[in-house]
């Protein structure tokens, strides 16, 4: 570890409020404790995505909360998966000195204006932002956007579920963040079963960033088991259901819904690998689920470009990348994976 303050203790110096999200796989809170030792070197950082940290940074003044900041920032990792110090000491030195630069401004323009021309700052995809501005509204107090009172009524089917053209994405993604205010839980997992498929795949998205509560799971999984016997489901559909159920905690009635959907056509569509592969990580760590999925991968639509770029994310992974050698080892894998294997690795899987 450098001599370089951690960026935790460096913004902790003001009376700023300090909240970290994981803006990777999905949108999710970060301890600052946990950043600290991750900044550290003590851990890896806990949600690797394409090699990297993916994380935004909200900082307020409790007095002024419509006076807010946040940062984005994309940090490297090393094979491990801990921090890269070289990066994260690069980056803190930029940070000071465009702070030093600009310090003739009030602090709150320095901080607005502290990753100006940074590498390690990102823009979030439209999706996640509409995710984490949720997630920011509920941390600092403030009312969430116009569209969630929409979101309510609709999902309590007061202005008929054929109406959602007038739906916001920003609105479904307030009422999901705020699932355990009032009813709304218990709204949404009474309308899934009646949603037209357009507002039902948004839902999904949303939902991966949640831990649904065990009503919301069950109208979940049934209607997903529903859909995996309809000849009209799309691989869109598919995905969009298994992002839904994906951060549910019954990880044994997770696998046996991943476990359905490969034993249909869908398990060959690149949307519906992915979807596994980046939102359903842990699940993989079941033996009986693993070997499917990778032979499936194998076999999918997505050929060995697919195969070796989902397989270089998983295993990067270290608690996935020893599960995933041993079913490479396994001499009753199909020649399809063995195929696909060798032209990953070139018959060396050490």
């Amino acid at each position: 570890m450098s001599d370089i303050p951690s960026l935790v203790e460096f913004l902790r110096q003001s009376d700023t409020q300090l909240r970290i999200f994981d803006m990777g796989r999905r949108v999710s809170k970060i301890s600052a404790e946990t950043f600290n030792k991750v900044e550290q070197a003590q851990v890896p950082y806990p949600a690797p995505f394409m090699h990297h940290a993916w994380i935004a940074l909200l900082m307020w003044n409790p007095k002024l909360k419509d006076q807010n900041v946040v940062w984005f920032l994309k940090l490297p990792l090393d094979e491990q998966g801990y921090l890269v110090q070289a990066a994260r000491d690069d980056f803190m030195n930029r940070l000071f000195q465009n702070i030093s630069n600009m310090m003739s401004g009030d602090s709150d323009s320095a901080k607005k204006d502290a990753l100006q021309d940074n590498p390690f700052s990102f823009k979030p995809e439209q999706e996640k932002m509409a995710i984490f501005h949720a997630h920011a509204t509920l941390a600092i107090g403030q009312p969430a956007s116009q569209y969630y009172e929409y979101s309510q009524q609709y999902f309590a089917g007061q202005m008929g579920f054929d109406q959602w053209q007038a739906l916001g994405y920003q609105g479904i993604a307030d009422l999901v963040i705020r699932h355990e205010k009032g009813r709304n839980s218990e709204i949404m997992a009474a309308a899934i079963a009646q949603l037209p498929p357009e507002p039902y795949e948004v839902l999904c998205t949303c939902l991966e960033n949640i831990e649904p509560d065990h009503k919301l799971f069950a109208a979940l999984s049934k209607r997903m088991l529903v859909s995996l016997q309809d000849d009209a489901t799309t691989a869109n559909h598919v995905a969009a259901q298994i992002r839904g159920i994906s951060n549910a905690h019954n990880e044994e009635a997770k696998r046996d819904l991943l476990l359905a959907v490969l034993a249909t056509p869908h398990a060959q569509e690149a949307e519906v690998l992915a979807a596994i592969a980046t939102r359903c990580s842990i699940s993989l760590r079941f033996p009986e689920l693993l070997k499917p999925y990778l032979e499936a991968l194998a076999a999918g639509k997505s050929g060995q470009v697919g195969f070796s770029r989902i397989l270089a994310d998983l295993m990067f992974m270290p608690d996935l990348r020893a599960l995933i050698l041993h079913v490479f080892r396994n001499p009753d894998r199909s020649e399809k994976l063995s195929e696909a294997i060798g032209q990953m690795f070139g018959g060396n899987l050490s």
